[in-house]
């Protein structure tokens, strides 16, 4: 089970934040670090000092970490031409020496369009299938080859496909709750599925549909990496759970139920039934990035027991 760190920066965390928080990832042996891809706050945080821009964001830490992978849940389609986006993303995976991972969604949040003056089209889940034919088109075109598409939504002609990212495939990450059309373009186009914030049972339903979509459209349903997200909330007394919750203005009772929250050993057997679904990767979603202390203690009394309670779990 890869443990991994996901941020929410929107919320409020300048550069030097996210970079604190992802060389502490890396010294404390997670798999790598993730963020969001917002520029606006949500609910009641004043998202002070602005938001920060992922693409940007995950340049400046390629160049400040040597071995965690750096990727996005999930990069908006809304924000970014397909063809610019993977001219970046080949870019950054340069600068990371090839550790980068795409999560590439329709997009959403409708405010934030608005704040910024960027577009919010109806057909978004349309726009995203064909960045993905345009962004894993322009990678896999041989060098010296030229890349064509004539889309509804974009239209490229005689792209030199330039530049290449460093790895030979950059890790594809499609994720959401729909029943029909999401399964059908993550077996279509991903390397990893990912279910956020969800149930066991409701991510186990996914999965199936995930799986059953990988065969149906021809391949192995284990090609893919089956993937969830939830909030931590860990501390190794109740009153520091507590403590916790409330600094991100939740309840413990709420984060037991939907995320990973309370003591180690409540956390560790919450994994582990994530793990007998079919999840082999969590990114743990830390929502108070001041709070090392918490990354530290994930670490040490969640990651260090992972393994053998899994197996142990796998075979009760």
């Amino acid at each position: 089970m890869d443990l991994r760190i996901f941020t929410e920066p929107q919320q409020g965390a300048s550069y030097e934040t996210l970079l604190t928080v992802a060389k502490a990832t890396e010294d404390l042996g997670f798999d790598a670090f993730f963020r969001s891809d917002h520029y606006l706050r949500m609910g009641s945080a004043d998202g002070l000092p602005g938001p920060t821009d992922a693409w940007i964001t995950l340049a400046g830490l390629a160049r400040e970490t040597k071995r965690i992978r750096l990727g996005t849940l999930m990069t908006a389609g809304t924000f970014r031409l397909p063809g610019v986006l993977a001219i970046q993303v080949a870019q950054v995976d340069q600068m990371s020496g090839g550790r980068v991972e795409l999560g590439l969604g329709a997009g959403w949040f409708e405010e934030e369009h608005k704040a910024y003056g960027i577009p919010f089209p109806a057909e978004k889940f349309a726009r995203l299938e064909e960045q993905l034919a345009v962004v894993t088109g322009l990678w896999s075109t041989p060098p010296g080859e030229k890349f064509s598409y004539d889309g509804s939504f974009y239209q490229l002609v005689d792209s030199p496909a330039l530049p290449k990212p460093a790895q030979s495939k950059v890790p594809m990450l499609i994720g959401g709750h729909g029943a029909t059309r999401t399964p059908r373009l993550a077996a279509q186009y991903a390397d990893e599925f990912n279910i956020p914030f969800a149930s066991i049972d409701d991510s186990e339903r996914q999965f199936g549909r995930v799986r059953e979509a990988a065969v149906k459209a021809g391949r192995k349903a284990d090609d893919l990496v089956y993937s969830t997200a939830l909030v931590a909330c860990v501390g190794r007394t109740d009153a520091e759970v507590a403590r916790r919750a409330a600094s991100i203005g939740r309840e413990v009772e709420e984060l037991k139920a939907n995320g990973l929250a309370g003591s180690p050993a409540e956390v560790v057997d919450k994994i582990g039934r994530y793990g007998a679904i079919g999840a082999s990767r969590i990114y743990c979603q830390m929502l108070d990035l001041a709070d090392l202390d918490h990354l530290e203690l994930l670490s040490s009394e969640v990651q260090s027991q992972l393994g053998s309670s899994l197996i142990e779990q796998s075979s009760r």
